[in-house]
């Protein structure tokens, strides 16, 4: 393998008070082949002595990010504190903040950015801070088969970042940060190790899909296979179990991990107006021919199904409320949000987002 292509990129999303935190998960981090991004919430005129001080911590080589600069095995790399980051193709990219009024999300911004390039090979990690950066971040890594560790909300300081992050329902670990590092490595070795007992892989998903229809109101026999495979498998290697056909035994006598594994594959990812496309149509052809043809006092109804943790819901209402104008501005509306997801449901309604 070559010294510039680490097999996984680990990125740790941290608020200005998370240094501790920090020190705390490299005072046990090994040399394995990895790379390391730290992107932390500073003020745009801090002058940051990180890589200083992290230095004391790490057996890696610690260094501030450039722009253009390549990402290599066993290496920290830190976010300036003026800068957005974002990486492509093995490197590192920086723009500037500007003039932005409000939080600048630059975890969600690099989390996104390492989601679409890097796939299963993108571990996302919150540690505490204020606020909700990198809720959607590591909803993009766990979209495209990465995975995610919080901190303990309950032993931190700065509970909100990880707690938002946690109601997500896509965090695969809560640990404290000096705990972290030996859970990655293990993650990182169970999925290199293919599991075995290829030939069974159809007959023991099919009897895990029937098993899951038994015992819950789910039925995934539709799903994409390789998909289902494919966090099947992840899940079973968390476990230490070597073939699919152990893991389905432990199914059978353990309800808990059942509903885990349910939850594995009711990944509620979505967005404000995530497709873009489909909301220009709604907006522009579906929205203005309805609401034409209502009569008088007639309500609009409309349900979204699969609503998630709800923002497809709110974008509709938003469409709607801008042209409830003029004759239209009395129209009573009623929206309806249903999703098999019972945990993102409840945060949808919550109207948290």
């Amino acid at each position: 393998m070559l010294k510039a292509d680490p097999h996984h990129i680990i990125a740790i999303g941290a608020s200005a008070g998370g240094m501790e935190e920090i020190n705390s998960f490299f005072d046990h981090t090994p040399l394995d082949g990895v790379s390391y991004v730290i992107v932390q919430h500073l003020s745009s005129d801090f002058k940051s002595r990180m890589v200083e001080l992290l230095a004391k911590h790490s057996k890696l080589v610690v260094e501030q990010a450039e722009n253009g600069m390549t990402v290599q095995c066993n290496q920290v790399y830190l976010i300036p504190s003026n800068k957005y980051m974002t990486i492509r193709d093995g490197k590192l990219y920086l723009t500037e903040k500007g003039e932005i009024h409000g939080p600048h999300l630059t975890i969600n911004t690099f989390f996104d950015s390492l989601a679409s390039y890097y796939g299963k090979r993108a571990i996302g990690i919150i540690l505490s801070g204020l606020g909700s950066d990198g809720t959607e971040g590591i909803k993009a890594i766990k979209k495209a088969g990465g995975m995610v560790m919080a901190r303990d909300p309950e032993t931190s300081e700065f509970s909100s970042m990880p707690s938002h992050a946690i109601a997500t329902g896509v965090v695969d670990f809560v640990l404290e940060p000096a705990f972290m590092p030996a859970v990655i490595e293990d993650y990182i070795k169970q999925e290199g190790e293919v599991i075995a007992d290829h030939k069974n892989d159809e007959k023991d998903i099919a009897a895990i899909i029937d098993l899951i229809k038994e015992k819950s109101p789910l039925d995934f026999s539709d799903y994409k296979q390789p998909t289902i495979l494919r966090r099947t498998k992840r899940r079973a290697s968390m476990g230490n179990f070597g073939t699919l056909g152990k893991y389905l035994s432990f199914l059978k006598v353990t309800p808990a991990e059942v509903d885990a594994l349910a939850k594995e594959f009711l990944i509620s990812v979505t967005s404000f107006f995530r497709d873009q496309e489909a909301f220009d149509f709604i907006q522009k052809k579906v929205l203005p021919d309805i609401l034409a043809k209502l009569a008088p006092d007639e309500e609009l109804k409309m349900w979204v199904a699969g609503c998630a943790t709800g923002e497809e819901v709110y974008s509709i209402a938003i469409l709607i409320a801008e042209q409830l104008t003029g004759k239209l501005a009395d129209v009573v509306v009623k929206l309806f949000a249903t999703d098999i997801d019972s945990a993102a449901l409840l945060h949808a309604g919550k109207g948290d987002l």
